[in-house]
Parts: C-alpha cells; sequence; structure tokens
C-alpha cells in the first residue's frame, strides 16, 4: 500500500498480507496496535508524520525495514528479529532500545536527544551505515573497532573530546563525518583508513594533524575548515586521488611544496587563512582557488589553467603578469 503525502490523519485499513506500506508526508498521530499482527510485512515507511509513541512491534516476523524519521518520538519500542534497516533520524528519542536486533546493516538515529547509546550497539557486526550525528553524545568507546562491516559512519554535531584510535580497525569506503566536535587531535591510527573516500574533521579545534594522513591513498574530497591548524604534514601529497581539499578558516602561514603532488586536486579552499605566499608550484589539475582573506603581496609566476580564481581581500602589489595570462584563458578572477 502507498499513499505518502496524501493528507491522512489516521491510519487506514490494510489487508492482512500486505507486504509494503507507505504512508510517509502525513498527519498522522497514532498506530494502532493490530498493525503488530501484520504477519507479511516487510517495509513500513511512516516518515514525516506526527507520532509520539509506537505499539510494540517486535512480533512484525517479516519487517526488514523501519523509516520513522521527522516524528516526534521519544522512545523506540524493541526491535523485529529480522530487522536490517530502522531510520529515526530528527525525532525526540533519549534512549536506543537494548536489543537491534543481530541482522540490523543500516541505522540512522541523528538529530534527536541521545547522551549515549547502549553498549549492545558496538555488537551489531552486521552494520553497513551509522549515523548518530546532532545527538549530545560525550565518547565513543574503543568498541567502535569491532563494527566490521562499516562502511559510512556520522558522528557529526556531538561533544565528543576525543577520536579512538580503533575507528582505524574499520573498512569504512564511503564517509567519516567528525564534523562539529571538540576533538584538539587526531590519532594516527586514522591512515589505516586508506579506503576511505570522504573525511570531514570541520569545525573542531585541531592545531595539527598526523603524519600517518598522507597513508589515506582513496581520498577524495578532505574537508578541514574551520580549526586552528598552523600546518599540513608533508605527507599531504600521498593523497594522490584528491580532488576536493577545503581549508577555509584556520591559522596556516605557509602550504608544504608536497601540495604540488596532488595531481587529481580541483578545488583548493583557502579563504581566511594567513597565507603570506603560496608555493611555486600548485597542483596542475586545479580548477578552482579560493584565497580570499590572507596575506598575500604575490602570487608564483605560474598558476594551474585555472576557471576561477578568488584573491578579494588580499592586497597584492602590482599587478601580476599570471594574471593577465589567467585572464587571456578566460579565468574568472575576482580581487
Amino acid at each position: 500500500m502507498r499513499a505518502p503525502g496524501a493528507g491522512l490523519t489516521s491510519f487506514p485499513d490494510v489487508p492482512d498480507d500486505v507486504r509494503l506500506i507507505d504512508l510517509a508526508w502525513n498527519a498522522i498521530t497514532e498506530v494502532p496496535g493490530w498493525v503488530a499482527g501484520l504477519g507479511s510485512l516487510e517495509e513500513l515507511r511512516l516518515d514525516g508524520n506526527r507520532l509520539r509513541a509506537l505499539p510494540d512491534l517486535s512480533g512484525l516476523a517479516a519487517l526488514r525495514a523501519l523509516h520513522l524519521d521527522g516524528n516526534a518520538l521519544t522512545a523506540v519500542p524493541a526491535c523485529p528479529p529480522r530487522l536490517e534497516s530502522l531510520s529515526l533520524y530528527g525525532n525526540r528519542v533519549r534512549t536506543l532500545p537494548e536489543r537491534l536486533g543481530g541482522r540490523l546493516r543500516h541505522l540512522a538515529a541523528g538529530r534527536n536527544a541521545l547522551t549515549e547509546v547502549p553498549g549492545s550497539l558496538w555488537k551489531l557486526t552486521r552494520l553497513e551505515s551509522l549515523n548518530l550525528a546532532e545527538n549530545a553524545l560525550t565518547e565513543v568507546p574503543a568498541a567502535v573497532g569491532g563494527l566490521a562491516r562499516l562502511r559510512m559512519l556520522d558522528l557529526g554535531h556531538n561533544r565528543l573530546t576525543s577520536i579512538p584510535p580503533e575507528l582505524g580497525d574499520l573498512a569504512l569506503t564511503d564517509y567519516l563525518y567528525l564534523s562539529d566536535n571538540l576533538f584538539t587531535e587526531v590519532p594516527a591510527a586514522i591512515g589505516r583508513l586508506d579506503r576511505l573516500a570522504y573525511l570531514n574533521l570541520t569545525a573542531n579545534r585541531l592545531t595539527r594533524l598526523p603524519e600517518a594522513l598522507g597513508r589515506m591513498a582513496a581520498l577524495v574530497e578532505l574537508r578541514l575548515y574551520d580549526n586552528r591548524l598552523e600546518s599540513l604534514p608533508e605527507t599531504v601529497g600521498g593523497l594522490t586521488r584528491l580532488r576536493e581539499l577545503h581549508l577555509q578558516g584556520n591559522r596556516l602561514t605557509r602550504l608544504p611544496a608536497a601540495v604540488a603532488e596532488l595531481e587529481e586536486l580541483r578545488v583548493l579552499d583557502l579563504r581566511d587563512n594567513l597565507l603570506g605566499a603560496l608555493p611555486d608550484a600548485l597542483p596542475p589539475g586545479l580548477r578552482h582557488l579560493d584565497l580570499r582573506n590572507n596575506r598575500l603581496r604575490g602570487l608564483p609566476d605560474r598558476l594551474p589553467p585555472l576557471d576561477k580564481l578568488d584573491l578579494r581581500w588580499n592586497k597584492l602589489d602590482g599587478e601580476p603578469e599570471v594574471l593577465r595570462r589567467l585572464a587571456a584563458r578566460g579565468c574568472v578572477i575576482l580581487r
């Protein structure tokens, strides 16, 4: 049965043998108890309603996916044993059930009111994606390293003060979000995430990065803005697949020469730093270079064939010849 966005205010009648119920984006306030007896139900979509509570759904033996994003739930009942996907994003949940089901592969519990999660969560060894962002978590235990199948992890926007080295034991491939926490350092163990494509460490309190960062050879995008970084490790040149590097709002005074080795880099954001000069060579494939609000007085004699160069709020001496050449090639230059 599919009726998303149909203006429903109450749960409709459905056949006893229904396998899919999609009632997302309605105004339903209650799930009737008889729903717990739908023995053939495999997927239940109730995102974007007005639910404050749920009946016990643990008897739904066939249920594989339960979608509850964007309601007003404060608690989650026990889960069915075969549940593989549980989405709770954007509720008011204060605690997760101790028993989430050993077959769970995807758990989204971001933007709730969690201050901690049950220890049983770190034993869900089939998990492939885990979203605990936008809560009030203060600690991630070493046991996180046991989530051997995890490909995607979002711990952003919490109150975490340290990154457990055991994160380096994970098989992450898609993304790792650690933004907007209270980290002051990154463990060298992060270098073991050599299959990870996207790393976000923005809005923390980092002053340095480990040399091991250069071993993350699969990184395509690295976001480090709004920290307190004063330099980058020379090993950054090892990020040979990197296409975007975002360093806005740090305290960088120089870039390592190894930046030129980033042959796949297309976007380099350096605005709001303390750079007084650039290296003689920059990545050859660079297309967008943002240098706003630094301390530049000059530019290298050569720059890559940029499509856009933003130099606003610098005070260059004279009119560098390299800018004339870039403009002749069609580069948009903002002064």
